[in-house]
């Protein structure tokens, strides 16, 4: 990751600002102490004016969302994002999709490296400022064997023929997130964009 951001190579990981261990003491009685591990990242939508809001792992099969009466806090998934893409497409410039599709190759190629999978890709709309805000986000997850199972019982069990769950292989996840994000993410000519949109 280091000679990632040394040869300034795209990325688009959300940054861990800390991990922290927090201990919950009883205070009277000598009760056990409960302990939490907190991962503190980088918040993508910090001072944006967020409209939608996507959690996509390139994945279809039960990846939709009913929307609550309020809309703007919803965090939505693939399929949510596939058909709003049908009705309202969003754009972006053919430079700023290369951008965007070099970082999920670089990121999605570290992450498998490490055998971690079941990341998601946030993407948030921000209207005033006509932009997609972006981030990897949940990379720490790896495939260890309860995944493993998991996938197996799923695969053989859960999911309709023909279609993986959402829990696979770390090389497999990686190829299915690469083509959902090259294939739902709609560019036009960059003569076509202000110069200050992306």
């Amino acid at each position: 990751m280091k000679d990632s951001y040394d040869l300034g190579n795209q990325t688009c990981l959300a940054k861990v600002l800390g991990i922290h261990q927090v201990t919950v003491r009883q205070p009277k009685g000598g009760g056990k102490e409960i302990r939490h591990d907190l991962m503190v990242m980088e918040n993508l939508s910090f001072g944006r004016k967020i409209t939608r809001q996507y959690d996509l792992k390139g994945a279809l099969h039960a990846r939709f969302t009913t929307t609550s009466a309020n809309g703007a806090d919803d965090v939505l998934l693939d399929q949510n994002f596939v058909n709003d893409m049908n009705k309202s497409p969003l754009y972006v410039s053919k430079t700023s999709k290369q951008n965007l599709q070099r970082a999920v190759y670089n990121d999605t190629s570290f992450l498998t490296s490490i055998n971690v999978m079941d990341y998601s890709l946030l993407v948030g709309v921000d209207d005033e400022n006509h932009e997609l805000v972006c981030g990897i986000i949940d990379y720490l997850r790896q495939y260890t064997w309860d995944k493993q199972l998991e996938t197996w019982v799923k695969s053989s069990l859960v999911v309709p023929k023909n279609v993986q769950p959402t829990v696979i292989s770390p090389i497999d996840y990686k190829t299915r997130f690469r083509k959902f994000m090259k294939t739902h993410f709609l560019c036009v000519p960059d003569q076509w964009c202000d110069q200050g949109d992306s």
